[in-house]
């Protein structure tokens, strides 16, 4: 994960490589140069009670391995799994675009982009789920 500038808020927790670290009182910027280093935004993660729907099971395994507490071999094949599973019900264009790209990643070991292009189906799994519930 060479490259990736991290803008936090003030107070802002962020989880790399296991420890977790608070921005202070002003907003920064960080910049990460170690490749392959597992960060995830602890406001942008999926708490265990908030696994309740298929995406956010996926993503969470994705989320586990960033917080350390799933090896990357073990998660890689039930992510993958996973990702074909939701591939099977999100057959829109942008949906599949986004499972290709979380895909991708899980392939190349590269876990965060996973996470994120899992997050960004969570909006349409809302509407499915709110589509489904008013018929």
């Amino acid at each position: 994960m060479s490259g990736l500038i991290l803008k936090l808020a003030p107070r802002e927790r962020v989880l790399i490589n296991g420890a977790v670290i608070e921005n202070g009182e002003r907003r920064s910027r960080l910049s990460i140069v170690t490749p392959n280093a597992n960060i995830l935004r602890l406001r942008d993660a999926i708490h265990p009670g908030e696994v309740s729907t298929p995406v956010r099971r996926v993503a969470y395994i994705a989320q586990l391995v960033l917080s350390g507490d799933a090896d990357p071999e073990d998660a890689a094949p039930q992510l993958l799994r996973g990702i074909e599973q939701l591939s099977q019900v999100l057959t829109d264009p942008d949906s599949r675009t986004l499972l290709e790209r979380a895909t991708q990643a899980v392939l190349a070991r590269d876990f965060y982009p996973s996470m994120r292009h899992l997050r960004a189906l969570l909006p349409r799994e809302e509407r499915l789920f709110a589509a489904g519930t008013r018929q």
